[in-house]
């Protein structure tokens, strides 16, 4: 049921992972955060959201959970650089999650849905887990809703090329829009459905987004299955580079990111 990760890790797709904390990437599920409190922390990239994450229920435990090992060391890393000592580490597949009943009271995936084969199944199985009364948040971005200026469109070959490679893998890059009805279906009844946005338009942060995707373009597991796949060239990948670093040297440049939230009361 796990569909294959568009984006792999290579270092220009962990860059951004690495950037994301508790407070620019789920600052809605913060309210519902206590101290003592155990966690699950479903796609746990490189760890840097998961450690935030550990610092607002200490002493409670943490659970890091990747889909491999060389995945997970990529935390392991993370969590020792910073000192932590209430994270532990399970490898395993969020459409069986390997864990009993009722065991922890928060359980927590971002930008986790938009990348399995049965976001469902993958509810259903974080809802099992979770205590009763315990939370379910999920936080997924909606490629179609990203929006930018100027309209330039090699970002619009980026986001159809995307798109292709995404749904080819078994993914659903609008994740963002579809998690309420997922969550619905999944059986909870108590959801707060919510969104909050990433915004990119001053100097320094449109050469990092843009520059971070100028060189994903050309560099990641995302060029290497879009050429192998013959759904683009070699050129046409240096084009839609360009086009990001057009985009980030223009004074004018904007860009959002929509992301759709839930929080569910198992």
């Amino acid at each position: 049921m796990s569909a294959v990760y568009t984006h792999g890790h290579h270092e220009s797709v962990l860059r951004p992972h690495r950037w994301r904390t508790a407070e620019n990437s789920a600052a809605y599920l913060l309210p519902h955060l206590t101290s003592g409190a155990r966690l699950l922390d479903v796609g746990c990239g490189p760890g840097t959201l998961t450690a935030d994450l550990a610092t607002h229920v200490t002493p409670g435990r943490v659970t890091a959970l990747e889909h491999t090992g060389p995945a997970l060391d990529l935390a392991r890393c993370e969590i020792a650089r910073r000192g932590l000592t209430t994270i532990d580490f399970a490898v395993g597949d969020v459409h069986a999650l390997a864990f009993a009943d009722a065991t922890f009271d928060v359980v927590h995936a971002h930008q986790v849905l938009q990348h399995v084969g049965d976001p469902v199944q993958a509810l259903r199985e974080m809802r099992r887990v979770a205590r009763p009364g315990g939370v379910v948040a999920v936080r997924d971005s909606d490629y179609a809703a990203f929006t930018w200026f100027p309209r330039l469109p090699e970002l619009d070959e980026w986001l159809s090329l995307y798109d292709r490679i995404a749904r080819g893998n078994g993914g659903e890059p609008n994740a963002g829009r579809r998690l309420l009805s997922w969550a619905h279906a999944a059986g909870f009844t108590d959801v707060t459905a919510t969104s909050s946005t990433w915004c990119f338009a001053t100097d320094d942060d449109r050469a990092w987004w843009g520059g971070m995707w100028a060189e994903r373009i050309l560099a990641s597991d995302l060029a290497r299955q879009a050429v192998a796949s013959g759904a683009a060239t070699r050129d046409d990948l240096n084009r839609i580079s360009h086009g990001w670093q057009t985009w980030a040297a223009h004074p004018d440049g904007w860009l959002s990111v929509l992301h759709g939230e839930l929080i569910c009361r198992a």
